[in-house]
């Protein structure tokens, strides 16, 4: 993209001229304080070197041969110190050789002497363009990292997060079990954000979303004319996810002949896409999550025993939200900063009664529940404490909870107690979202922060009916 002058990218940005000539740096100079930029200069490369480090410019021009380090060297210690500094060769005796070594040591581009001022100045231009578009997008990469962070001071997940220290930097496939809105993606990302694909893509698929019919077009792709509708030819997940990570979201819905097909891919990373007969290799690392209890999907037919070995490799159990009540302060204060600058409240923060109610409710949507309490708080905040008032009627009212101080002997009771009295709360609270919704299952599984296919299985699990004697 050509950038106008008054569309610089860092109006007065410095640029290092090195060249061991003073009639080609005042020349240079000249032609670039006309363009309004800042000025620098090195005789040598030493010199330039040491002013790189201390001057930190926005661009350099660097001349290829000169006394004592010449331009290959100097523009390989520039690298060093500043990945990112763009660095503009300039030559008299230029080579396609020498441009191209350049080009492989991460010069930005190749001027041959003498100088043409509109080249000089557009290249300047583009440049600079780019290392402001780096540096965006290293800030907004920065910005995501702490959006998919995960977060936890339990012990619990203290744990968890040892382990994806040493298990991220291989290449293992993993299995991660757990509630609906535990974290199972995020996780996942920290994975991933962890491991030598970090820069590669990473591309999540919900399998409980997709129909049997369009699943395996979804992962693998499809020909043209493969079925119906099939005009062109479409790259699948796996496609996407070449040389990084692909997480299958519930793969304990996905069917057995599709589970069949991800089993080759895991095994000899390849796969034909739909209507195709030409295999296609595949460097993909595969993090699958599920709610269900695999064990028992496998003894009942549903899915298969290789697979599940094949992908459990490494296991990781997140924990429900109300089994480590210690990571809801946390999560709290990190919702409602993110909650906070999202709706013009930066100051916002709980009363010590509202956080309260909100550490002793269960929070059966886990996370993302709580995460979605959070957002509805911070969008009806009229000040900047939120006190209990502000807290729904169904969460600040006190819980049951199981506690760890329980004698020996009541240990049993108090679990049973615990699991009725929980499974009383589900039921009623689920009930009265729906109501609430007049049982649209989509309103009410965005609401509570289920997956509308998870509402249903909770729905026929604990025998909520709309119409109730």
């Amino acid at each position: 993209m050509v950038y106008e002058k008054d569309q610089v990218p860092g109006s007065r940005a410095l640029i290092l001229i090195v060249d061991d000539e003073q009639r080609v740096r005042d020349s240079v100079r000249t032609i670039l304080e006309d363009e309004d930029y800042s000025v620098i200069e090195a005789a040598d490369g030493q010199m330039a070197l040491a002013m790189v480090t201390s001057e930190k410019p926005d661009g350099v021009l660097l001349d290829i041969w000169m006394p004592g380090l010449d331009g290959i060297e100097v523009l390989q210690g520039i690298k060093q110190l500043d990945a990112d500094l763009p660095v503009i060769i300039m030559s008299g005796h230029g080579t396609i050789e020498t441009a191209v070594k350049a080009a492989k040591l991460g010069a930005y581009d190749f001027l041959e002497k003498p100088l043409s001022i509109d080249r000089l100045t557009l290249v300047i231009r583009n440049a600079l363009s780019q290392r402001t578009l780096v540096e965006e997008n290293r800030a907004l990469r920065g910005g995501q990292e702490q959006q998919h962070e995960f977060i936890g001071i339990s012990q619990q997940i203290k744990g968890i997060l040892d382990q994806v220290r040493i298990v991220a930097p291989t290449q293992a496939s993993i299995l991660i079990t757990g509630e609906n809105g535990t974290g199972k993606e995020l996780l996942a990302r920290a994975i991933h954000a962890r491991s030598k694909r970090q820069a590669q893509a990473f591309v999540a698929v919900n399998c409980a979303a997709i129909p049997d019919t369009l699943i395996e077009s979804e992962l693998f792709g499809h020909e043209r004319g493969a079925f119906t509708g099939a005009t062109t030819r479409k790259m699948g997940k796996f496609d996407l996810a070449h040389n990084g990570t692909l997480f299958l979201d519930e793969i304990g819905d996905m069917s057995l002949a599709t589970q069949a097909k991800i089993l080759r891919v895991l095994e000899e990373r390849v796969f034909q896409r739909v209507g195709g007969n030409r295999d296609i290799s595949v460097d993909v690392r595969v993090i699958a999550a599920t709610n269900k209890a695999l064990g028992e999907e496998i003894s009942r037919g549903r899915f298969r025993e290789d697979l599940f070995f094949r992908l459990n490799v490494f296991p990781f159990h997140l924990p429900p939200l109300r089994e480590r009540e210690d990571d809801i302060p946390p999560l709290l204060n990190r919702f409602l900063a993110e909650y906070g600058r999202m709706y013009g409240k930066q100051n916002l923060r709980l009363s010590p009664q509202a956080e309260q109610a909100l550490v002793l409710y269960p929070w059966p949507g886990n996370v993302r529940e709580l995460r979605n309490v959070v957002e509805r708080l911070a969008i009806i905040a009229q000040t900047d404490i939120i006190e209990l008032s502000t807290v729904p009627p169904s969460v600040r009212q006190p819980q049951v909870r199981k506690h760890a101080g329980s004698r020996p002997d009541d240990v049993e009771t108090v679990e049973t107690d615990y699991r009725r009295a929980r499974e009383r709360f589900e039921r009623q609270f689920l009930k009265d979202r729906l109501d609430e919704n007049e049982w649209n299952i989509s309103r009410t599984a965005e609401q509570v922060g289920l997956e509308r296919s998870n509402l249903h299985r909770k729905i026929k699990q604990l025998g909520i009916k709309q119409l109730e004697e």
